[in-house]
């Protein structure tokens, strides 16, 4: 089908229905229809060696098998398989015309409903994800297992999946994925497969290989009147069949992907719960990884696909990147000791956006002051304050219960034998004096980031930020002078710390600097 014929789908004389609108959106493999209560999809004709749509035939089969397999989780979502019907150039779902193709028909659910829309506008609670845990663990615990199925929990099996991965990235290196990053990443999975070669034995007797969903991540998921856990893996049992903790695993890291590490918790402690699953913890690290290289794998085929707009395939660059360096991060984590890393600075320097970078790669909880010290203040995040420099929610006594309660949750989550990232400008020598004195107590190592960068650079952002309604920070660049004229320099005397100057360098190279310094790379 060419994009004329395909744009013809757009016509609402096209469907069987009344409707108002179509819109068409398309993934890798798929395009995607949608009229006011229903959903049309179209496998594309594409081969990458694990999923093969090229003709009609297995379109049409896997067409079948998608409304079969989706129906565990869906029954009432997938109406069935319907013609593509072709006349005088034009397609249509209805009509005598030629089969050119099939299509999966779906009812449309609430696009407002979908988790990831909801985790967007930061309105999912702890009882929405418990709801969806537990719907994930009764479909895991009644999935089909057997002989056949058990095979694919084999460690042949696995590395195999492991070494296609490998493979299939080289073409995005390194546009989405450093080579050397890739190399860390098979390094580690040859390790930790040989030396837990009886864990996934384990889990394969336990029974815990079965025939999983294969795609559960936040935007195959729709709170509506009930759970909806849609869009299952089709095309390749490889993919499907497999670890239970696998299953879960890619709603875990999706979670953390979208920077809600609590709400993985909440999911993890309810499935858990309700599963009984006490192994699962010995190789959920594993399957974290492997669904973040998956995820980054996947949305790098994006740039490979000529009808996605160029816009959209740099898009898709960028977030490939953000998963590969996330599936990094799982490996790296199981080398980090303790840690209270702590980034200070003047305002505008960048601390905040490698304090974030760090922190989701390290898997570290991360206490920002300005966050802090609007919750104190009782004020939304995003609330401007143009108070004077030392005046209101900036006076020194303040800033003062603001560094106290920072360092209250830093004591708390260091003691907790857990990391932890600082973000604040940690001006006064007595600030850094009891990080210190944190660390000691509770046994964690101790690093502090000095990060600076020109003054254009830095004049820049904090134009920039005065103008993003999205910004925390109430910085500009009268205060900075201000606060530049107060700041107590890092001296010998004190503990080593790292300098990072953010002028030119990108944030992912000055985290690799930091994660160097640390021992990781």
């Amino acid at each position: 089908m060419d994009r004329e014929q395909l744009e013809s789908l757009l016509d609402p004389a096209a469907y069987g229905e009344r409707t108002s609108t179509v819109q068409m959106r398309q993934t890798h493999v798929s395009f995607l229809f949608f009229t006011d209560s229903h959903v049309y999809k179209i496998k594309k004709e594409v081969d990458f060696g694990f999923l093969n749509f090229m003709s009609l035939d297995r379109r049409r089969f896997y067409c079948g098998e998608e409304v079969r397999l989706n129906r565990r989780l869906c029954p009432d979502l997938y109406l069935g398989v319907v013609e593509v019907r072709e006349s005088d150039g034009r397609l249509s779902f209805i009509g005598s015309g030629k089969i050119v193709d099939y299509a999966v028909r779906m009812r449309r659910l609430p696009e407002e409903r979908m988790l990831h829309r909801l985790l967007e506008h930061g309105v999912v609670t702890e009882a929405d994800v418990r709801g969806v845990a537990r719907v994930i663990a009764d479909f895991h615990l009644t999935a089909e297992r057997g002989r056949e199925i058990d095979a694919y929990g084999d460690l042949g099996v696995i590395r195999r999946n492991w070494e296609e991965n490998f493979r299939q990235v080289e073409e995005f290196i390194p546009k989405c994925l450093e080579a050397g990053d890739r190399e860390v990443m098979r390094q580690w999975v040859g390790s930790f497969m040989e030396e837990n070669a009886a864990l996934f034995a384990r889990r394969v007797e336990d029974g815990r290989v079965r025939d999983c969903d294969g795609d559960i991540h936040s935007e195959n998921i729709c709170l509506a009147e009930k759970v909806y856990i849609f869009d299952c893996i089709e095309f390749n049992p490889r993919f499907r069949y497999s670890d239970t903790a696998a299953d879960i695993a890619f709603l875990l890291m999706d979670m953390e992907f979208h920077g809600r590490r609590d709400l993985a918790d909440f999911v993890l402690d309810e499935y858990c719960r309700c599963t009984g699953d006490t192994g699962l913890a010995g190789v959920l690290g594993f399957y974290l990884a492997y669904r973040a290289f998956v995820r980054g794998k996947v949305t790098a085929f994006r740039l490979l696909d000529p009808r996605i707009p160029e816009k959209e395939r740099e898009a898709a660059a960028t977030t490939a990147k953000r998963y590969f360096r996330l599936a990094r991060g799982y490996v790296l984590r199981g080398r980090l000791a303790p840690t209270i890393i702590v980034f200070c600075g003047l305002m505008g320097t960048g601390k905040s956006t490698l304090a974030r970078q760090l922190s989701f790669e390290a898997g570290a909880d991360v206490l920002v002051s300005d966050m802090i010290r609007k919750e104190l203040a009782g004020l939304p995040p995003t609330e401007r304050c143009r108070e004077e420099y030392n005046r209101g929610i900036y006076s020194s006594g303040f800033t003062r219960d603001t560094y106290e309660e920072m360092f209250r949750r830093m004591e708390n989550i260091s003691c907790a034998g857990h990391s932890v990232v600082a973000d604040a400008s940690f001006s006064r020598r007595g600030e850094r004096d009891r990080v210190r004195e944190i660390a000691r107590k509770s046994g964690a190592q101790c690093v502090f980031v000095h990060v600076a960068c020109d003054e254009e650079t830095m004049r820049r952002r904090l134009t920039a930020r005065r103008e993003d309604p999205s910004a925390i920070s109430d910085g500009n660049w009268e205060l900075m002078l201000r606060q530049r004229a107060d700041f107590e320099p890092l001296s010998p005397g004190e503990e080593t710390w790292i300098e990072v100057d953010t002028t030119t360098l990108p944030p992912s190279e000055s985290v690799d600097g930091i994660l160097r310094h640390l021992g990781l790379l």
